[in-house]
C-alpha cells in the first residue's frame, strides 16, 4: 500500500500539483487499499482523467488509457490476432519455410494486446484509465465490472491471464439500485480501513458511493442519512 492515510494521499496530489478535496482523496486512497476500480463521475475539464495520470506518476507505474465509445466490443478493448501475420505465416508453413507447427498460429506471437489485457498482465505495475464508459453499451459495461472484479480473463487458445453485516439498512430507503451484500461488505471494510466505527458523520458520508453506486440513491442516501 503506498499510502498509509487519507491525508498521505492528499498530501501526494498536491506535491504533483493536483489539488483533491477530502471526499477524492478518501476514494483514491480506499481503491487503492481495497484493490478496486474507481469510478469518477463529473463535467468535462473537472480533472476526471487527470487523477489517473496523477496516479500513475506518483506510482511510477505505466499508464494504459482505453478510450470508449459507441460500439466498443470486448475484443477490441481485450485482444485481437494479428491476422495479417497468421496469413503470413500460414502461407510459409505450406511452402515448407518455416518448421514450427499449425497450433502457433494462436500463440503468443501472433497476440495483439488492447489496453485491457496489457493492463491485466502488468498488474500493479500499471494503472489502468478507463475513460468516457458511459458512451458504452451494457453488454459492454456488464463485461467490464466482471472483468475488473476477478482482475482475469481467459483467452480460449491460451487459457486464464490473471493480474492477481451491512453497517446501516440503506436497502429500506426506497433506491433505485437497492445495494446488495457484497456492496454493504464493501462499505463496512471501507470505513474499517478509514478507523470508523459508526455509520455517520464524516467518514461515512465520504465513503457511501462505495455501497450505492447510482447517482441519484448517493444523494437521496446522504439527504436522509446525513441532513434529515
Amino acid at each position: 500500500m503506498p499510502f498509509g492515510s487519507v491525508e498521505d494521499v492528499e498530501r501526494a496530489l498536491a506535491s504533483d500539483s493536483y489539488l483533491a478535496d477530502r471526499g477524492l482523496a478518501t476514494a483514491v486512497f480506499l481503491a487503492l487499499a481495497m484493490r478496486r476500480p474507481l469510478l469518477l463521475e463529473g463535467e468535462a475539464g473537472v480533472g476526471k482523467t487527470e487523477v489517473g495520470k496523477t496516479l500513475a506518476r506518483l506510482l511510477g507505474a505505466m499508464l494504459i488509457r482505453l478510450q470508449c465509445y459507441e460500439g466498443i466490443d470486448s475484443a477490441q478493448a481485450l485482444y485481437e490476432w494479428d491476422y495479417a501475420r497468421q496469413l503470413l505465416y500460414a502461407r510459409a508453413l505450406q511452402a515448407g519455410e518455416v518448421q514450427e507447427h499449425v497450433s502457433e498460429l494462436y500463440g503468443p506471437d501472433f497476440l495483439l494486446e488492447r489496453p485491457l489485457l496489457r493492463a491485466l498482465r502488468a498488474g500493479s505495475g500499471a494503472v489502468l484509465l478507463i475513460d468516457e464508459l458511459d458512451r458504452a453499451d451494457d453488454e459492454f459495461e456488464a463485461f467490464l465490472l466482471e472483468l475488473l472484479s476477478d482482475f482475469s480473463v481467459t483467452v480460449p487458445e491460451l487459457g486464464t491471464i490473471a493480474a492477481a453485516e451491512p453497517p446501516v439498512g440503506i436497502r429500506s430507503l426506497e433506491l433505485i439500485k437497492p445495494p446488495g451484500i457484497a456492496e454493504a461488505i464493501d462499505w463496512a471494510q471501507a470505513l474499517s480501513l478509514l478507523g470508523v466505527d459508526t455509520a455517520d458523520g464524516d467518514g461515512a458520508r465520504e465513503t457511501l458511493g462505495w455501497v450505492i453506486k447510482n447517482h441519484d440513491d448517493l444523494r437521496r442516501a446522504e439527504t436522509e442519512l446525513f441532513h434529515g
